[in-house]
């Protein structure tokens, strides 16, 4: 009997072995046959969904099947692009493009592609279909030329801010909110204490909105060579069908698209083939991948939460404070690294996460390595407390950026169980044992201390954030107070220190680490993917890390990795009051009104 299970083990580890190998034999095989880039083509890419910001590696996504197109894959992908001569022209299917921060580092990377002097063209089945395409059709407004469908219309109606308020319904639950904030701006509870937009709330969100909008406007105007006068007239008269579309020069014809398709490739000439940007960037190879210096690249995205980075199996990813904390101690320890550059893609959450994170942003720079944070859809209130430590941080003018203040609370279910029929019975040790109790209401005392705690925070907050902007505090504190703001209201306001995406960041990042702005420099991602035989190896069951910042910045086994996913969800779920009293009480977060464009 021993013999048969000693052989049956060895049987199980021939098979895995030989797993393992013909895995990476593929793979092997895969890379030596893989196709070139043709000699003569033009680039096309399918903006019908949102690009994610970043998708945590696993590697083995990699391995058995493709990976998403991150908006960085398109942005360094047009950039390699503008300086080939093998690539002709860009065509782009425009959908549903994302934020107003997504759509501007976009608009950047098609007109730094015209600016090479090469044709970029943008097309859709229509810009909204009866419904509100303003986004899509401001990051068309940035190509050459602008076709829809003859069926098609341009939805250029504007955009509206949306918030729900659900007082009135918890209140006929039988569910208290109880929650304090810091400051008068701090809108995040709003939703579980209002009715509607308070006067603090209206003029956040009013400003918000008014500079989007300005920001479409005059990015329209320029795109289509018209005034910001006749923009907005025909903002009010839209939407367009087909011709009337073309009348308002808003499109420069309808078009199906077998006939653009077949003007770009006849303008191209003979032999010329159509490749998408993520294919091209896979075969062409990336910018910024060779010389003998190095620039970090760390991601910052999603909801900050302690602990490491995870997906969201519910959708989203968590900003984990040790597997971002842990990338940036390996960054300092590389020798090869001159500089950082941190980008940032997130609404906020725990007030300890993020301090871990912006601890090790501040050890970098004592280190001598500078750190330039560059921002996407949103860096605010946790979001931008791990940036705000940065030498430099770059938004885009529609960046949702600030938001510095902190809330606390939590809601009180005991007249929602009592109306169930469910009573529950307290024995408690210790005066504030029951303070995050769902069951009873914050005693005088402990309201006393809730309000301690968030005044603590919130000059805690401004304080470091004055120190890092080189403010006086009561300047700060006049433009924190929870607000939000756009990237170019921010950068009036001393908040961000220039405008733009990836290839600004990467410029001041050069000139931090005092090298030529011409310079050949390296872009690596920390932490360093895995190999995937190291993956494969994990899934059979072992797992080895040399130090913790490895196993912070990994993702461990799968069933490991499912119940952090859990408890994540776990998490996220306490803080809107779902799943009862959660780890993250102090919450560094921004209220994100739902922008509809």
């Amino acid at each position: 009997m021993k013999r048969i299970f000693i052989g049956a083990l060895a049987f199980i580890g021939a098979l895995s072995i030989l797993f393992v190998v013909g895995v990476v034999g593929l793979l092997m095989l895969a890379a030596s046959s893989k196709p070139g880039v043709p000699s003569n083509l033009v680039l096309e890419l399918d903006l019908q969904q949102p690009l994610p910001e970043y998708t945590l590696d696993t590697s083995l996504a990699g391995a058995f099947g493709e990976e998403p197109t991150s908006l960085r894959d398109v942005v360094e992908g047009l950039e390699k692009a503008a300086t080939d001569s093998r690539v002709k022209s860009l065509v782009v299917r425009i959908g549903q493009p994302g934020s107003a921060a997504q759509v501007q580092e976009l608009r950047d990377a098609v007109k730094a592609f015209r600016a090479s002097g090469k044709r970029a063209v943008a097309y859709a089945d229509g810009f909204g279909e009866a419904g509100n395409g303003t986004g899509a059709y401001y990051l068309a407004s940035a190509f050459d030329s602008v076709y829809i469908q003859p069926s098609g219309d341009v939805g250029l109606t504007g955009l509206t801010m949306e918030t729900p308020f659900a007082r009135d319904a918890f209140a006929k639950f039988g569910v208290k909110p109880e929650f304090g904030k810091r400051a008068e701006f701090k809108n995040a509870v709003n939703t579980f204490t209002d009715e509607s937009y308070g006067p603090h709330q209206r003029e956040a969100t009013e400003a918000y909105g008014g500079s989007l909008f300005r920001q479409v406007v005059k990015g329209v105007a320029e795109g289509r060579k018209l005034s910001e006068d006749e923009v907005r007239a025909l903002i009010d008269r839209a939407p367009f069908m087909g011709q009337a579309a073309v009348d308002a020069k808003l499109v420069d014809g309808l078009r199906y698209r077998d006939e653009i398709h077949d003007e770009l490739k006849q303008q191209a000439g003979d032999g010329a083939e159509f490749l998408y940007v993520e294919k091209y960037l896979e075969r062409a190879g990336r910018p910024h991948q060779t010389g003998t210096s190095t620039i970090a690249l760390i991601y910052g995205v999603g909801e900050v939460l302690r602990g490491k980075s995870q997906s969201n199996p519910l959708g989203g990813q968590v900003m984990g404070g040790d597997t971002v904390a842990a990338a940036f101690r390996k960054a300092v320890e590389d020798p090869s690294v001159k500089a950082i550059v941190f980008r940032v893609d997130s609404p906020g959450g725990s007030y300890s996460a993020s301090d871990t994170i912006r601890r090790e942003v501040q050890r970098a720079r004592e280190a001598g390595k500078p750190v330039i944070v560059t921002m996407g859809t949103y860096a605010a209130s946790g979001g931008y407390f791990v940036a705000m430590a940065g030498d430099k941080i770059v938004a885009q003018p529609g960046t949702l950026t600030g938001s510095i203040g902190v809330y606390n609370g939590k809601f009180v279910t005991s007249e929602l169980w009592a109306k169930l029929g469910v009573n529950f019975d307290t024995i408690a040790f210790g005066k504030n044992a029951t303070f995050a109790s769902s069951d009873q209401e914050f005693t005088p005392e402990q309201r006393a201390q809730l309000e301690s705690e968030l005044d603590t925070i919130y000059l805690d907050f401004t304080s470091r954030a004055a120190q890092a902007r080189n403010m006086p505090l009561e300047k700060l504190q006049a433009v924190a107070k929870g607000r939000v703001w756009t990237g170019e209201d921010a950068l009036e306001r001393g908040l961000v220190d220039a405008l733009g995406g990836y290839p600004k960041a990467l410029e001041l990042a050069k000139q931090a680490a005092k090298l030529d702005k011409d310079a050949q420099v390296r872009v690596v991602v920390f932490p360093r993917p895995r190999p995937t035989g190291q993956v494969l190896s994990e899934l059979l069951g072992k797992h080895e890390a040399d130090n913790s910042d490895d196993e912070a910045g990994s993702h461990a086994a799968m069933s490991s990795q499912v119940l952090e996913q859990v408890r994540a969800v776990y998490r996220v779920g306490a803080k809107l009051g779902l799943t009862g009293p959660g780890a993250e009480g102090r919450m560094l977060y921004a209220p994100l009104p739902e922008v509809r464009w």
